[in-house]
């Protein structure tokens, strides 16, 4: 069998576009002992990609010219010689955009598809979910009758983040980027508010308009001029969450903005960045706490879903155009 393969073949300036990536063919491992081969049925594709194609290093090595394009995967097991693991287990890793991965054991995990489909284990159930669980209720830490604002509401992130807020009593509001996702936040996911940020030129004004109390909590996924806007409306001892920066992943050179943080100063506030690895003792709490809200029908959520790991690139790009709702993957095999 051959293996079908993404690599990386230029490092993108400013927003990636489709020839950054190749599509390469190789023969597909054996496993040995102690190892197991896997056939991917779903990758993730997440701004946070945008950062591991640059050459400047983060929490992460870059991804090296010519390397498999990293990534979320979850796929089942085809073949194993690994005690742990049987032909047709469903598992969750990292293995990148290839369609077939060998592993020992030690990267991956079982996903028990009793809790929910398999494509919710890179979505809900996955980092977005977590990452939205840990840093809204660690971090934000919000309170009943508070006010949680969240940016890129519309996103894997931040609408789970706005129906966590919901279930714990705030009152909660969110921008996104058209109207068609607006309503959403207010139609489906019960949001208080909700605004078009590119119908918007007067961004405190705005927040001023829908939280009229002011900011508790902002979990931000965006940054730029809206999180500039966002450090005047906020409350005394608020909590800003750090979690994205979309607005500047594609910028060919450092943006400038306000110098806004003597509002932490003034309102006591605190800022904090944090990544979802810093909480994998506790993956398990999370998703069975996000598996019961589901089952309650407290939780909803959304996917988009693009067929054929060559699409990938693509399903990649349009996430900094606003093209998904909910959690963008990448079908490679159905399950």
């Amino acid at each position: 069998m051959k293996n079908r393969q993404i690599v990386l073949a230029a490092r993108p300036e400013g927003l990636p576009k489709e020839s950054d990536f190749r599509l390469i063919e190789s023969e597909t491992p054996e496993p040995g002992d102690g190892q197991l081969l896997v056939k991917t049925n779903f990758l993730s594709v997440d701004p946070y990609m945008r950062g591991r194609i640059s050459e400047m290093k983060s929490y992460a090595d870059p991804v090296a010219i010519g390397q498999v394009m990293v990534g979320g995967t979850v796929g089942t097991v085809v073949e194993s010689k690994h005690r742990r693991y049987r032909p047709g287990d469903v598992v969750v890793g990292d293995w990148g955009w290839q369609e077939y991965a060998l592993s020992d054991g030690k990267q991956v995990q079982r996903f028990d598809t009793s809790l929910a489909p398999i494509s919710t284990a890179l979505g809900v159930l996955g980092m977005p979910g977590l990452t939205a669980y840990f840093g809204l209720l660690d971090i934000g830490q919000p309170k009943p009758g508070e006010t949680v604002f969240v940016s890129g509401a519309a996103g894997a992130v931040g609408s789970l983040v706005g129906q966590i807020a919901k279930i714990k009593g705030c009152h909660v509001v969110g921008s996104a980027g058209s109207p068609a996702k607006v309503d959403h936040l207010l139609t489906d996911l019960g949001f208080d508010a909700a605004f078009d940020y590119k119908q918007v030129t007067d961004y405190a004004a705005k927040l001023q308009e829908v939280c009229p109390q002011g900011i508790d909590v902002y979990f931000d996924n965006v940054g730029g001029a809206l999180t500039d806007a966002v450090f005047t409306q906020i409350n005394v001892h608020a909590r800003i969450v750090v979690c994205g920066q979309i607005d500047q992943y594609n910028a060919t050179r450092p943006p400038r903005g306000l110098r806004l943080l003597w509002h932490l100063i003034v309102k006591r506030a605190r800022a904090e960045g944090f990544l979802v690895f810093d909480y994998v003792q506790r993956y398990r709490e999370a998703q069975e706490q996000i598996a019961q809200w589901l089952g309650a029908g407290k939780v909803q959520y959304q996917e988009t879903i693009v067929d054929g790991l060559e699409n990938a690139p693509g399903a990649f790009i349009g996430l900094f155009r606003g093209e998904n709702l909910g959690k963008q993957l990448v079908r490679v095999a159905q399950p």
